[in-house]
């Protein structure tokens, strides 16, 4: 049975994940090419004439990063049926080849749903920092979540 129901969220709670996710150049360049070929993605001498100085990875690439972190963090040990999306995505700072990736889970809002009584969503804010303990991307977002025992 999953760690974590519907029922178990309340406003304020957070988790912190163990365990982080270093980015490689090689990572970068290859998800670059497939994903998001921007010079300074994929071009380490192109990258470096930037205003970033150097091979940056994709933000997309740190969704995807994300996404893994909070699988292993906390949807694989809920009762989470999916997203109906997300509300806001903010890169902070560029991710590097070399950084470790870690994140932490807030809860915003828990709303049982008015029409199934098996479920409800929580709002959440995901914030993705690196060894720094610098905060490189913020995602807020929803999740649907089943109940252990379905409201009256």
């Amino acid at each position: 049975m999953p760690s974590y129901a519907f029922e178990d969220m309340t406003v304020g709670q957070n988790f912190d994940f163990e365990g982080n996710y270093k980015i490689t150049r090689e990572e970068i360049i290859e998800f670059a090419r497939k994903y998001d070929p921007q010079p300074f993605h994929v071009d380490e001498s192109a990258a470096a004439k930037t205003m970033y100085g150097g091979l940056i990875a994709s933000g997309w690439h740190t969704c995807a990063v994300a996404m893994r972190l909070l699988c292993d963090g906390f949807m694989n040990q809920s009762t989470g049926i999916g997203s109906p999306g997300v509300d806001e995505i903010r890169w902070i700072r560029p991710v590097r080849p070399g950084d470790e990736l870690k994140a932490s889970l807030e809860i915003l809002e828990v709303t049982p749903s008015r029409s199934k009584p098996d479920r409800g969503s929580i709002k959440h804010k995901l914030v993705v920092t690196n060894q720094l303990d610098e905060v490189v991307m913020i995602v807020t977002g929803i999740t649907m979540m089943r109940r252990r025992v379905p409201a009256d």
